[in-house]
Formats: C-alpha cells, sequence, structure tokens
C-alpha cells in the first residue's frame, strides 16, 4: 500500500537529517501527525525563525541571531584566550560546563585532504585576523581527537606558536574518535584543566 503523497515527502524530508534513517524518519512522522495541528505549526514556525534569523558572529563565527554574538560583547569573559573549535555545537558542549570564561572561535570543519577540505575552507584567515588584532596570549586547540582533528591541531599550532601566542591542546580525556558534542561535562572540564602545549 502506497503512502499518502504528503506523508512520504514528510518522511522523506525528516531521513535527510543526520543520524534519521527511514525508520526513524517514519516514527517522527507518525508522531508529528498525532499531535495537534497548533503544535506542529510552532515547530514549524520554529525551524522557519531559526534559520532565517541566524548568522555567523563577525567575530568569533558561532551561530548567532545577533553580530557580535553574546559571548563576544560579554565584558566578564577574558579575551586573552581563545578556544578554537570545529563546530558551533562545540561552543554548546563547553559552555554546559560552566568552567571556561574565556572566547571562542569556530572553524565550521577540520581538515580533511581526502575530502576536499583544505584549511583554505576553514575559517582560519578569520582567526589569523583576530591574533592580529593583539590582546590574545592563549589559543586552546579544542578540535576532535580523531586524525582530521589532529590535522588540524598540528596545522594551527605550526601557523600561530612563531606569533607568540601560546598553543596549547585540551587534554585527551576525551575518546579517540569521538566529537566533543558527545562529551559529558566533567570530561570536557578535565580536558581544559589538562590542556597541554603542542
Amino acid at each position: 500500500m502506497a503512502l499518502p503523497d504528503p506523508i512520504a515527502r514528510l518522511m522523506e524530508e525528516l531521513a535527510r537529517l543526520p543520524g534519521i534513517g527511514p525508520k526513524s524518519a517514519q516514527r517522527l512522522a507518525y508522531h508529528l501527525l498525532k499531535q495537534d495541528p497548533e503544535s506542529v505549526r510552532r515547530l514549524a514556525t520554529a525551524m522557519v525563525e531559526a534559520r532565517r534569523q541566524s548568522r555567523f558572529c563577525s567575530v568569533c563565527q558561532d551561530l548567532t541571531d545577533q553580530d557580535p554574538c553574546r559571548i563576544c560583547r560579554s565584558p566578564g569573559r577574558d579575551a586573552s584566550v581563545i578556544l578554537v573549535v570545529e563546530d558551533p555545537k562545540d561552543v554548546q558542549a563547553v559552555e554546559r560546563t560552566g568552567e571556561y570564561r574565556g572566547l571562542y572561535h569556530v572553524l565550521h570543519g577540520a581538515i580533511a585532504p581526502m575530502d576536499g577540505v583544505g584549511p583554505e575552507s576553514l575559517r582560519i584567515a578569520e582567526l589569523g585576523q583576530r591574533l592580529l588584532q593583539g590582546g590574545v596570549k592563549e589559543l586552546i586547540l579544542a578540535t576532535d581527537p580523531d586524525v582530521e582533528g589532529d590535522a588540524t591541531a598540528l596545522y594551527l599550532a605550526r601557523l600561530y606558536q612563531p606569533a607568540g601566542v601560546r598553543v596549547t591542546r585540551i587534554a585527551r580525556g576525551l575518546p579517540v574518535g569521538g566529537d566533543l558534542d558527545y562529551a559529558d561535562e566533567s570530561t570536557l572540564v578535565k580536558a581544559l584543566e589538562g590542556r597541554q602545549e603542542i
């Protein structure tokens, strides 16, 4: 029995989301179809508004609805320390710890030559511009502990150590091949505390 076109299209679109296969898309679609129309409308509006109002912070490259973002504007943050991460979700993972008080820089990926991603594909030039403005004493490299993250950290260390900036890497409290987003808060705190010179 064929599904009605609108339901099939809904399942097809849900299946495009990361981590959602056909079975999960089917469960989500049927869940949404059971909801009252107002709940579904709120969800649809939230998705459209999030996409429409979100942009990249001109300073740190994180997702924001205001430019510069709240973290970059905060007078309580230590502007002499920048934590470099791969993705905006990594900023949220570190912020959940409540322990880090410096600023961030989001690269939007990692160097992955096999996938055609080189340094020029990332927000590395913007990081260099921030360092040229002065005042930054330490870069904490918090790229994922996998081959691409390690290659990116090594590239950044070689690029910025000659500029006289202290370059450290978060400790290996994180599992090799893991993502910052999946680490619990205490693991992230220990990784930050145990960072090392590269």
